[in-house]
């Protein structure tokens, strides 16, 4: 099974890897990095056009793009760890680099990285498993019927922690066909070993990023867990027992359930897709003992957590560069642009989702920060009207805020949350941004490290 069809590229650590080695190869993110800018106008038509469908066929389309790159359940036993890895560690040019970053998956990280010019490792991948005859709605029967499956992707890779995740709340389109297995390395690999030692300068800095997001989660196996849902719309409450808002997402869509019934959680794990599994730092430890670098712990309790300070961060760096520092670029989930957030000299703001809680962060972060003349907002569509899911006019509300201009940047704001086209449009229209600037050097770490160590809501420790 080759890395490259077996991971998912529908996922945050797919889409933020492909971000942050393209911009270390000078490049930007068209087609969410998979495609050239120039098939983006009949990418966008035809996305356009799907999102014109009836609702049904619409969902339906969305489901079948993913279910065709997931994993047959009976291939799942021949993807071998070390092989994700080399995979991971060839996106980026071979080069020496001051600092490296290397755990939890996170839009802002991505920014962060590209700042100070620096590789990122994931700790997490996304390996989507097909499974047929279970209902979204359904947990405990997605568990038995991937259970077999998750076991032997176990014993072919003893370094893997496999959180096979189900969400029927925010995925509920994408489990109709297929299954999340999200794999966390538990030892360091071979190939990202390798990578470090050939490219880190004598005495730069690994950083290890830990995002300490846990969730209710049920034993399976040694090193296999279950976690029904996820962060986002929905609360640890409502996907276990349910409640009005759960009741009536169930009734729009047609379920037999009012509520879900899954495996009893047994304790909280760190959460499938964010969570930094501990594990893996005795490895990081050694390493950077044995080569003389030193070991910094970026450590945050939720994602978005860092979102504000990578923005001031950035605010203050334009600042410092001469530039007006009076834009604000808001991504959503894998739609991320470092390459055109520095071009355009502004300041990057990223949400996990398109939920009221992300939507109440920016709000927060808005009311706290100096006003900004442009406010530019790009907004993932996954295609359903989920618990927990923040309206198009909300959006817009926090859009008035800026002084001079606030769009949505790729969004079509009549087929929000089916508006697939914003795929192929986000990067077409900021790419059209009239004023940009030339591309800074990197920012040195000492400066970062600097910052992000004053901040209160993160932890920054080095030793």
């Amino acid at each position: 099974m080759r890395p490259g069809k077996a991971v998912a590229s529908f996922d945050s650590a797919t889409g933020m890897l492909r971000a942050l080695s393209r911009f270390l190869h000078d490049k930007d993110v068209p087609l969410i990095g998979q495609g050239p800018a120039a098939v983006e106008p009949a990418m966008s038509a035809l996305l356009g056009a799907a999102g014109r469908l009836p609702r049904a066929l619409q969902e339906k389309a969305y489901a079948v793009s993913g279910w065709a790159e997931a994993v047959p359940l009976r291939r799942v036993a021949e993807i071998r760890s070390e092989e994700l890895a080399r995979w991971v560690t060839g996106h980026y040019p071979r080069r020496r680099y001051p600092v490296a970053f290397v755990g939890s998956s996170n839009g802002a990280l991505t920014h962060l990285a590209a700042a100070v010019s620096a590789p990122w490792l994931p700790q997490t991948l996304l390996l989507p498993v097909r499974r047929h005859g279970v209902h979204p709605d359904d947990p405990r029967g997605d568990l038995e019927a991937t259970r077999r499956a998750g076991r032997a992707l176990l014993d072919a890779n003893p370094d893997l922690v496999l959180h096979h995740m189900h969400d029927a709340n925010q995925d509920r389109l994408m489990i109709a066909g297929m299954t999340y297995f999200r794999v966390k390395w538990r030892r360091l690999p071979r190939a990202y070993a390798r990578f470090l030692e050939e490219s880190l300068e004598p005495g730069a800095t690994l950083v290890v990023v830990e995002c300490g997001l846990r969730w209710p989660s049920t034993r399976v196996g040694p090193r296999h867990v279950f976690q029904h849902g996820a962060l986002g719309g929905a609360t640890p409450e409502e996907y276990e027992h349910g409640g009005p808002r759960v009741a009536d997402y169930l009734r729009r869509y047609g379920s037999p359930r009012r509520a879900w019934d899954y495996p009893p959680a047994d304790g909280e794990r760190p959460e499938a897709e964010w969570g930094f599994e501990p594990e893996l730092l005795g490895d990081l430890e050694e390493l950077a003992g044995r080569n003389g670098w030193r070991l910094a712990r970026l450590r945050f309790g939720e994602p978005e957590d860092l979102s504000p300070a990578v923005a001031d961060l950035h605010r203050s760096w334009h600042e410092d560069r001469g530039l007006p520092a009076d834009r604000l670029l808001v991504e959503c989930f894998l739609l991320l642009e470092p390459w055109w957030a520095l071009r355009s000299g502004s300041a990057p703001f990223w949400t996990v989702f398109n939920t009221e809680a992300s939507h109440a962060r920016l709000r927060s972060y808005l009311d706290a920060a100096d006003p900004y003349d442009e406010i530019r907002l790009v907004l993932f569509s996954h295609g359903v009207d989920s618990v927990g899911l923040a309206p198009i006019d909300a959006w817009r509300e926090l859009l008035a805020r800026a002084r001079k201009v606030g769009v949505f940047t790729g969004v079509d704001t009549r087929a929000y949350p089916r508006d697939f086209a914003v795929l192929a449009r986000a990067h077409r229209e900021l790419a059209r941004i009239r004023t940009t600037y030339p591309m800074p050097l990197p920012m040195e770490w000492a400066r970062a490290e600097e910052f992000l160590g004053k901040r209160e809501e993160l932890e920054l420790r080095t030793g």
